[in-house]
C-alpha cells in the first residue's frame, strides 16, 4: 500500500499535543482507559515506557504535520507485537487507513515483526473496519471481557501476518 505518511520516534516535545489528542471525549470514549489523563501521568508513562526497548512510540505525519500516534509493544525481529494507536480529533476521514498502513510498512519492515495483533472494544466499529480494510484477520472475540461503568464489553481480537501484508 502506497502510503505519504511518515512516522518518527514520539519526544518529549511531543508530549503535551499527543496527550491533548488522548484527552478529547471521543477519542476517549473509544479506549480502553477512559480517564482523563492529566500530564504527570503522562510524563511518568513517557518515562517508562520510551527506556522499554521492546517498545516502539510514534508519531505519525503526513507532509510534516501530525496526523497521529501508534506504538508496538514486544517488538523483536521475527516476533509478534501488539500495537496501539489513534488519529488526531479532527482528523478527516481516511487519516486511520494511511495511519495505519504506514505502520504497518514500518511493523513489518523496518521492525521485521512476523505478526501484529490489535484489539478493539466491540463497541469501536471505527477501530474493526480499520482493521479490517487493513487485512487483519478477526481471530477471536474475548466475551464480557472488558470492564466499562457498570457492563462488562466484548473485546475483538485481530491479528495480521507480514505475508498477508505483502
Amino acid at each position: 500500500m502506497i502510503n505519504s505518511c511518515s512516522l518518527r520516534p514520539l519526544t518529549e516535545n511531543d508530549l503535551a499535543m499527543v496527550l491533548s489528542w488522548r484527552n478529547e471525549p471521543a477519542v476517549r470514549a473509544v479506549m480502553f482507559n477512559r480517564h482523563e489523563i492529566g500530564m504527570d501521568e503522562h510524563r511518568d508513562w513517557f518515562a517508562t515506557a520510551s527506556r522499554d526497548e521492546t517498545r516502539r512510540l510514534l508519531l505519525v505525519e503526513e507532509a510534516g504535520v501530525p496526523i497521529g500516534y501508534v506504538q508496538f509493544a514486544n517488538v523483536r525481529p521475527g516476533g509478534v507485537s501488539d500495537w496501539g494507536f489513534y488519529a488526531t480529533p479532527s482528523a478527516r476521514k481516511g487519516t486511520g487507513r494511511r495511519l495505519g498502513a504506514a505502520a504497518l510498512n514500518h511493523a513489518f519492515g523496518a521492525l521485521g515483526l512476523h505478526k501484529v495483533c490489535g484489539q478493539a472494544l466491540a463497541s469501536n466499529t471505527a477501530s474493526i473496519r480499520m482493521h479490517c480494510a487493513l487485512g487483519f484477520c478477526q481471530e477471536g472475540i474475548l466475551r464480557q471481557h472488558h470492564p466499562i461503568d457498570d457492563r462488562h464489553e466484548d473485546v475483538i481480537c485481530f491479528g495480521l501476518l507480514s505475508h498477508e501484508w505483502d
